[in-house]
């Protein structure tokens, strides 16, 4: 005998809460491992990334290589803000993570997202607008000159060097950015999420983050020095 349409209804209401934990579950794995989403908090990163913009982050990517310069990153640190409140039952606390892991809701205001602009070594140091390393000046420009900051930003910084196993980050909008010229500080790798590659809310706004071309940058003279001392070895 035929199933009748009631009898489907049935079965399909009966293995509903499956098919919801199914979803939950691989919605965590790929927050946990993979993919994640974040939504932009604040007005850091302005113009590349405005408030409530949600960005792809790929965690994966840097368990392979190390962050370069240039890229946007996500990252955590203790003490920037205490954890927020796990009250609530296990089912709410969970949707509170999803939804925080599908960017429908801010993160942990522990998270922040910047530009890697120093790597391991590097002497960074601001005047008059510019950013150099290792003193050589990095070519950034406003928007207002095809480029991506929001505008330069006059207070000097440094001369600073990074530590080995850290990376220093900016934000775009350089006059209105805690970053690691302040009390972020530099920032370790092991505490770098991934890499924001994507845009993908609002639709309007939608695009690839690409890397920009710094062009040659030289290296740290302690990283200089060693590699001329191996090579006349």
């Amino acid at each position: 005998m035929a199933a009748t349409p009631q009898r489907h209804k049935r079965s399909f209401l009966s293995e509903l809460p499956v098919l919801i934990i199914v979803a939950f579950v691989l919605a965590l794995i790929l927050k946990t491992f993979f993919i994640q989403a974040f939504y932009i908090p604040s007005a850091s990163m302005e113009s590349t990334l405005m408030i409530g913009d949600r960005v792809l982050v790929n965690k994966l990517g840097h368990a392979f290589r190390p962050p370069k310069r240039g890229e946007i990153v996500v990252f955590t640190v203790d003490g920037a803000a205490p954890p927020p409140p796990e009250g609530g039952n296990p089912v709410s606390r969970l949707l509170r993570g999803l939804a925080s892991g599908l960017g429908m809701a801010p993160a942990s205001e522990r998270d922040f997202i910047k530009r890697v602009i120093g790597l391991p070594g590097d002497v960074v140091e601001m005047k008059d607008g510019v950013v150099t390393i290792n003193g050589a000046p990095l070519p950034e420009a406003p928007t207002t000159e095809g480029g991506y900051l929001s505008e330069r930003h006059l207070e000097p910084f440094g001369p600073f060097t990074v530590p080995e196993g850290h990376y220093f980050m900016m934000g775009d909008n350089r006059p209105n950015s805690s970053d690691s010229r302040y009390s972020l500080g530099p920032v370790a790798e092991d505490r770098i999420v991934g890499r924001a590659f994507v845009i993908i809310w609002p639709l309007s706004s939608a695009r690839l983050l690409g890397l920009p071309d710094y062009g040659d940058i030289p290296a740290p003279a302690a990283q200089a020095n060693a590699a001329d001392a191996a090579a006349a070895a």
